[in-house]
């Protein structure tokens, strides 16, 4: 019976191949992430305002437990996304942080000055011009809402702008959200965690000191880190602090060097490489135990090429770009309109003070406190950014989806005030990414 060559691939392995090449491809496309987070908020408006809209809300209450024995944790599926799978999200977010401050522009003062000023602009602005807007006890609640900025989004609607607009204004708005993510999650921590339990922190440090002795040891597989990645989880669960806040503590753990290994991991690799190819004469007797030892160097040194914080954030972004952050929005973007009283002053201003505190706000913010620090010689504008640049930056900073309704869903225990929280989230972020496409266009023009 005769076999392929070797070197012969079959023509459907190569049209497999092909297309998971282009998939790939198409995947890491920031903008495609953004239309699909876009499409999923679009289709739960559609779904809670259709006929379907009771099968919409009874969805997400559906029950889902886990258990072992008499143990049993039961919580509704909206939990599992808002306060499980989004933890996952924050695990990215805590990894990117720790990559900028190590590497990147947030590595110095220097080079963090202008987008922290800007950032901390863009927070303070919007937060004044909600409370000046929503002065009720009940609305005022909701005062960090229009804060936040949405990496994926904003980053997402840059990338449509093309390769016309310059580099540093893509790194000069990943480093503001980045910041921006960071009071983002303060503020969640200090402002929206409810009475705490102190006992759960005990719980907390153990799976942190697990995290800890797993590192110290060498533990280089990410599977490893789950049951204390957990154990964190569960005691910030028990001490009435959000849950989610765990992925951000894990990933600022996550080491920027590879675990040591006695040599570079570019020298093991080729030394393993080398012993694979020794063993292999080409007899029909190979031993094949004999090779278990070379291709497990060859294992490790492939994966300590790269350091973990880049390694695990690389594996888990297509994952949390489309799969989880859709889902979320899917599950929390489904604002129905009926429930939205607008006639009352409550939801009516808190709609209105979310909008305009993400479209005027925001933009204000953060062009104010860049011109700023500029005009007072404390920082300067990266090389080929302008003040144009700047209110790029600032329009699409805007753009506060997920992390605002986020934030909506822990600010307000009122329904409708939540819904119409929502519903300003979203007509305020649509309107700072049309802005901030058509400034972008005009930027473009004026390039050309």
């Amino acid at each position: 019976m005769s076999r392929t060559p070797s070197h012969e691939i079959p023509r459907a392995q190569l049209l497999a191949q092909r297309a998971f090449a282009t998939l790939e491809r198409f995947l890491h496309i920031e903008a495609v992430s953004g239309a699909i987070l876009l499409l999923a908020a679009a289709g739960a408006l559609i779904w809670a305002n259709s006929p379907l809209a009771p099968s919409y809300h009874a969805l997400w209450h559906t029950p889902l437990s886990i258990g072992l024995g008499d143990l049993v944790f039961s919580q509704s599926l909206h939990f599992w996304i808002n306060d499980a799978l989004m933890t996952v999200f924050f695990l990215v977010v805590g990894m990117e942080i720790r990559r900028e401050i190590h590497e990147g522009a947030l590595s110095s003062l220097r080079q963090a000055g202008l987008p922290l000023a800007a950032a901390l602009g863009g927070v303070a602005a919007p937060a004044l011009i909600y409370a000046a807007l929503n002065t009720d006890p009940a609305s005022l609640q909701g005062w960090a809402v229009p804060t936040a900025t949405d990496i994926a989004f904003a980053v997402g609607v840059l990338a449509l702008l093309g390769r016309s607009i310059p580099g540093n204004v893509r790194v000069f708005l990943l480093a503001l959200a980045i910041i921006d993510d960071i009071a983002a999650v303060l503020i969640i921590a200090f402002f929206y965690s409810g009475g705490l339990q102190y006992g759960g922190f005990l719980v907390a440090i153990l799976g942190i000191l697990m995290v800890v002795g797993l590192q110290r040891i060498g533990a280089g597989s990410a599977l490893a880190y789950l049951v204390p990645g957990a154990v964190v989880w569960s005691g910030l669960l028990i001490t009435g602090a959000h849950p989610t806040l765990a992925g951000v503590v894990l990933g600022l753990m996550t080491p920027v060097r590879s675990i040591p290994m006695g040599e570079r991991p570019l020298d093991a690799l080729s030394h393993a490489i080398g012993d694979l190819l020794g063993r292999n004469t080409g007899t029909k007797d190979l031993d094949v135990d004999q090779l278990a030892k070379p291709l497990r160097q060859l294992r490790m040194a492939q994966r300590e090429m790269r350091p973990p914080v880049v390694r695990v954030q690389a594996a888990l972004h297509p994952w949390v770009a489309f799969g989880i952050m859709p889902l979320f929005a899917l599950a929390n973007a489904g604002v129905s309109l009926d429930g939205v009283d607008l006639s009352l002053p409550g939801p009516q201003w808190v709609m209105a003070g979310v909008a305009m505190a993400l479209v005027a706000g925001k933009a204000a913010g953060v062009i104010g406190a860049s011109w700023l620090v500029v005009r007072l010689g404390w920082c300067r504008l990266p090389p080929g950014v302008s003040w144009g640049g700047v209110c790029l930056i600032g329009l699409l900073a805007g753009i506060g989806f997920t992390m605002s309704i986020f934030i909506a869903m822990l600010a307000f225990a009122d329904e409708s005030l939540l819904a119409a929280a929502k519903l300003g989230v979203l007509l305020g972020s649509l309107t700072a990414a049309v802005l901030g496409l058509a400034w972008g266009a005009v930027l473009i023009r004026r390039r050309a």
